[in-house]
């Protein structure tokens, strides 16, 4: 690595740089900040330390620059955080973790994160590193700094998986066998929202298959993720060709694959071109649906790929053989559905979180349903499949095309692929092009008039009424107050 190299900062960084110079006591940019920096990576996050006072000079900042949004982060370990408005960053400020700073950074969890850069500098003959990251960097590896280093804070295990995969770096012995050890204390010795964070950073990464399958190697799957350990050796008939765990494995690689296509990312691959075409009349309305945070900031891509980790949770349960050698599922996605909530619920996703999840893993099924006819689906089956997943119906659409592929590792079956993409393309056009009139149809008829018309109370009946009419408009049988009056006449039997 070349130490006269110009270390590639955030424009914000420069115009700090005067401000945090001209403090009395020393800053330093540390953390995956200055890695992220030497290996030329963009940079989403500015972590600065100081020996004390780091809230206060956050806020000194904060109004030298006019920002508005300024948090005491946490008061008692000194943590400061700015979202400067416009940047895409958070900039952070923190106390040294210990009396100085070679105790801050023999406190950081992997070498490669553990250098510090004064602000006033600007290459990596600058950088401050007692643990060697440097070469660690240039070897590709991630490597503990002493032997309780993941033992001190047990999440740390994950972290090495997540960095692993996001790096494309590897574990060294040391650290993999630190992070077996962590197996047994990690959930006694961490929160379930760490543990959902780290788990949710690690699936949003553009191979999240790896990190699923580093973590089972390391001993951690069946820890943080039982439900999906369980589909170790739960084997499938053709014309699956993995089990049910390397199977969901697979599925992530494509659904990764599938969204990079969203993203406007091409990818040259047999298929690609039939989801570009499917996807384009509708490009930037699905990456805006990936891209909105669901109640609990969660956005909706994350959402997605919990889905597709639990799509087939509810095989491990359901698994039969019929009389023919069959291997069936019945009902899996049902099941798979009720393990991904509670599993959801327990690591502290918000209620709504839950239920987009939980209506992916009930859903998954509906479109090659769907699919086993060559017709794109009626305007009542778009109705009945939006009115029961709701904006998961998108997401389902989109995790149907990657399950596929994985079932075949690419097209396969050809008519069958067609015929999904069809359907698919289908659900998207009424999603995106006849909202009003399919999918959310506007009440001709509201419950206040039903009972004036019908002389009938509050009840079971009017409800009944009511949804019979909205699927009926749905499917463009009543379109007028007069015809929404005929058929609720008909129906309650006047």
């Amino acid at each position: 690595m070349t130490e006269n190299k110009e270390l590639a900062l955030t424009p914000l960084m420069e115009q700090l740089r005067p401000l945090l110079m001209a403090e009395a006591t020393p800053v330093y940019l540390v953390g995956g900040t200055v890695r992220d920096a030497i290996l030329g990576r963009p940079i989403h996050d500015l972590d600065l330390i100081v020996p004390s006072g780091a809230i206060s000079l956050t806020f000194r900042l904060a109004d030298a620059r006019g920002y508005r949004r300024v948090y005491a982060l946490d008061a008692e370990r000194d943590v400061g955080r700015i979202l400067p408005e416009g940047e895409g960053l958070t900039l952070d400020i923190a106390r040294f973790r210990g009396p100085t700073l070679a105790d801050d950074l023999r406190d950081r969890d992997f070498t490669i994160n553990a250098m510090a850069l004064p602000v006033g500098e600007h290459t990596a003959a600058d950088v401050i590193d007692y643990h060697n990251g440097l070469n660690d960097l240039e070897a590709r590896r991630i490597r503990i700094i002493h032997d309780r280093s993941i033992e001190n804070d047990p999440v740390r295990a994950l972290r090495a998986a997540r960095f692993a995969v996001q790096l494309g770096f590897e574990l060294t012995a040391e650290t993999q066998a630190a992070a077996r050890a962590a197996a047994p204390i990690l959930l006694q010795r961490t929160s379930a929202e760490r543990i959902r964070d780290e788990l949710s950073r690690l699936l949003t990464l553009d191979a999240p298959h790896w990190g699923i399958e580093l973590l089972d190697e390391l001993g951690l799957l069946s820890v943080v993720l039982p439900e999906v350990a369980a589909l170790d050796g739960v084997t499938q008939s053709p014309p699956h060709h993995e089990d049910v765990l390397h199977h969901t494995m697979t599925v992530l690689r494509y659904l990764a694959q599938v969204e990079q296509l969203v993203d406007g990312r091409p990818l040259a691959t047999e298929w690609s071109e039939d989801v570009e075409r499917l996807i384009a009349p509708h490009h930037e309305k699905l990456r805006g649906h990936l891209d909105t945070p669901v109640d609990g900031g969660f956005p909706g891509r994350l959402l997605l790929r919990w889905g597709g980790l639990f799509h087939d949770t509810g095989k491990a349960a359901t698994r039969t053989v019929d009389v023919n050698g069959r291997i069936r599922f019945f009902g899996h996605d049902e099941v798979g559905g009720r393990v991904a909530s509670a599993k959801l619920s327990s690591l502290g996703f918000s209620n709504e979180a839950v239920r987009r999840v939980r209506h992916i893993v009930d859903g998954h099924m509906r479109p090659l349903h769907l699919a086993m006819d060559i017709r794109p689906p009626s305007r009542r089956t778009a109705y009945r499949y939006f009115k029961a997943l709701h904006e998961a119906g998108l997401d389902v659409g989109l995790l149907t095309l990657a399950d596929h592929l994985a079932t075949y590792d690419g097209i396969g079956d050809e008519e069958g692929w067609q015929s999904l993409l069809v359907v698919v393309g289908s659900l998207f056009d009424t999603y995106f092009g006849d909202y009003e009139q399919t999918v959310a149809p506007p009440r001709l008829l509201d419950g206040r008039s039903l009972m004036d018309l019908l002389d009938m109370p509050p009840g079971h009946e009017i409800g009944r009424l009511l949804r019979l009419l909205e699927e009926a408009q749905a499917a463009g049988e009543v379109s007028t107050s007069d015809e929404a009056i005929a058929f609720v006449r008909r129906h309650a039997g006047m």
